[in-house]
């Protein structure tokens, strides 16, 4: 579930200069700052014509026309313990369920979608932290009030420090343009890196610390986060001697063109867990132990997968930006949480509606190119099943999706937008497709005027 913010809550903080002289004192903040309640629905109905498929198997995207519909409830609630301390908790609800239940494309068309339908509708915890900042100077800077930051000034040499459940992608590989799913793209490889298989559970949280530290046009965060107890489960695993996910990023923020803002993010991951090795599956096989691959017979508890991603982002004019993403991980080991992807790289870009009248519209566009590994590649040509993947044979080509979208504003918090997603081989397989995918989605969200409630 991606975290509805234009600009992100460990980014909106670092862009603006410094406004005061001194750090206030801890507790000195008004009423309206210590408290956030806010709430968003976001409605995602897709389908897509019958395609051709030479064959298909248990995990293939569907070739026959279908239609789904995804929703996501949340509630945003934080409150600030003190100038420096605050908890922030979110209750979410999501149902509904995916094109194919999500199968048969690596970069899936909506990201909204829970994998596993038989988690069932009823409300969840899906964050709930305590944020505590550290002043490293005097000198203050404005920052936009987000569910996840609620301070409206903070020092602008800080350490962030963060424990408790929350999305590994609330901090980790964010960007302006291509991070929000709620007024932005839809695609999972466009929302986010494909090959950062992050860790997080079925629904795309976890249990984990993060520390982030900003200073001037330089950032670095760190986070230590709890993996899966198996891929694409819904249960963690506490014991962090041998499973756990550590993720490290260092921002830097250049100015390239005059009075635009740039931004450019390093990313590198290191999962441990019980993982399965494709190349031992695919020797099982072909040495006849098994009847057909499955790397789920060769899990190891321990088990290394690591990888590296480049996020950028360019403000071309004060309506148009542009982002890139390049990623890579090893892809000897299993996909393990997010998705099927070993290397990928995207291009995208978004632009305002001021000059058709409509200044709260934006429109955008992205490019996708997904890949696998060689063993991962040759798992699935010998019939292997991933847990997302599997058509029982495949002719290998690059997964290529483009995206397009147009958000029109109705009313206060309240949206409209059609996308369209053409997706080349779904499932790295030129056998099958090309896909179409059209999408409608409603969008509204409000929340709590604190600052007009206390008198």
């Amino acid at each position: 579930m991606s975290f509805s913010q234009d600009t992100s809550a460990s980014t909106a903080a670092t862009q603006d200069s410094a406004i005061a002289p001194a750090v206030p004192a801890e507790d000195a903040f008004s009423f309206a700052d210590r408290f956030w309640v806010s709430g968003q629905i976001n409605l995602i109905r897709q389908q897509d014509p019958s395609f051709y498929a030479k064959y298909s198997g248990p995990n293939s995207f569907g070739p026959h026309k279908e239609h789904a519909t995804s929703r996501v409830e949340t509630v945003y609630l934080g409150f600030r313990i003190t100038g420096r301390l605050e908890i922030l908790n979110d209750i979410e609800s999501a149902g509904g369920a995916g094109l194919s239940n999500a199968l048969g494309i690596a970069g899936f068309t909506n990201v909204d979608v829970v994998r596993n339908p038989t988690l069932g509708q009823a409300p969840y915890v899906s964050r709930v932290m305590l944020h505590y900042t550290i002043p490293l100077g005097k000198a203050m800077t404005e920052a936009t009030r987000n569910p996840l930051s609620l301070a409206a000034i903070v020092p602008a040499r800080r350490l962030e420090l963060r424990a408790g459940k929350m999305s590994t992608v609330d901090f980790f590989d964010l960007n302006s343009v291509g991070s929000d799913s709620h007024l932005q793209f839809m695609n999972w490889a466009t929302v986010n890196n494909g090959a950062f298989d992050y860790a997080a559970d079925t629904r795309g949280y976890t249990y984990g610390l993060v520390a982030e530290l900003y200073a001037g046009k330089w950032a670095a965060r760190f986070g230590e986060m709890l993996m899966p107890t198996v891929a694409n489960g819904i249960k963690l695993d506490w014991d962090l001697a041998r499973a756990r996910g550590e993720n490290f990023e260092v921002e830097y923020r250049p100015e390239l063109l005059p009075k635009r803002a740039t931004v450019v993010r390093a990313l590198s991951f290191v999962n441990h867990a019980n993982m399965g090795n494709y190349r031992e599956a695919i020797e099982g096989y072909l040495s006849g132990r098994d009847s057909v691959p499955d790397v789920t017979l060769y899990r190891k508890q321990g088990t290394v997968k690591y990888g590296f991603g480049l996020n950028a982002e360019q403000e071309l004019t004060s309506l148009w930006r542009a982002f890139t993403r390049l990623g890579w991980n090893e892809g000897a080991n299993e996909s393990f949480a997010y998705t099927e992807i070993d290397r990928t790289a995207v291009i995208g870009t978004d632009f305002r509606g001021n000059p058709w009248h409509r200044s709260q519209d934006k429109l955008g566009a992205a490019f996708v190119v997904n890949g696998l590994s060689g063993d991962h590649r040759r798992y699935l040509e010998l019939g292997g099943l991933g847990f997302i993947l599997g058509d029982g044979g495949l002719n290998y080509g690059q997964e290529k999706i483009v995206e397009a979208y147009y958000t029109a504003h109705l009313w206060r918090g309240v949206s409209a937008a059609g996308d369209y997603q053409f997706v080349a081989n779904p499932g790295y397989n030129q056998d099958r497709g090309p896909a179409s995918v059209f999408s409608i989605r409603i969008h509204i969200e409000d929340s709590v005027p604190f600052d007009k409630l206390r008198n």
